[in-house]
């Protein structure tokens, strides 16, 4: 089952748009343009709909990801990072310069029995 972090750079910027918009939610929807981009909204700007999949919280707000990313990526960690450029057009990271970004870590798989 995939989980989600995030570094403490992500928890700063959470932080900074929170303390200006309030509460908020991510939704990684893997879309063409921004697929490792998570957007950030408002907590209820964003509609969720009952295929999409809540994997965990950072900084105490919720994460969900689309039904079909979360079949590509339920064996896989997330991580919510920062880098330096523009968020997508309608999250609360754009025109911040910085912007969140998905890593992501695959589950480590345990050790094989040697072949004979």
């Amino acid at each position: 089952m995939s989980t989600v972090t995030a570094t403490e750079a992500a928890l700063e910027l959470l932080d900074e748009i929170i303390a200006e918009h309030g509460p908020v939610l991510f939704h990684q929807s893997g879309g063409c343009c921004d697929g490792s981009s998570p957007m950030c909204y408002p907590a209820g700007d964003f509609k969720i709909g009952e295929r999409d999949v809540k994997i965990g919280d950072i900084g105490g707000m919720p994460f969900y990801i689309s039904a079909s990313q979360y079949e590509t990526w339920k064996h896989t960690d997330l991580i919510i990072d920062v880098v330096a450029g523009r968020g997508g057009m309608f999250s609360l990271d754009n025109g911040r310069e910085k912007r969140f970004l998905t890593r992501s870590e695959v589950c480590a798989v345990p050790d094989q029995p040697a072949e004979r």
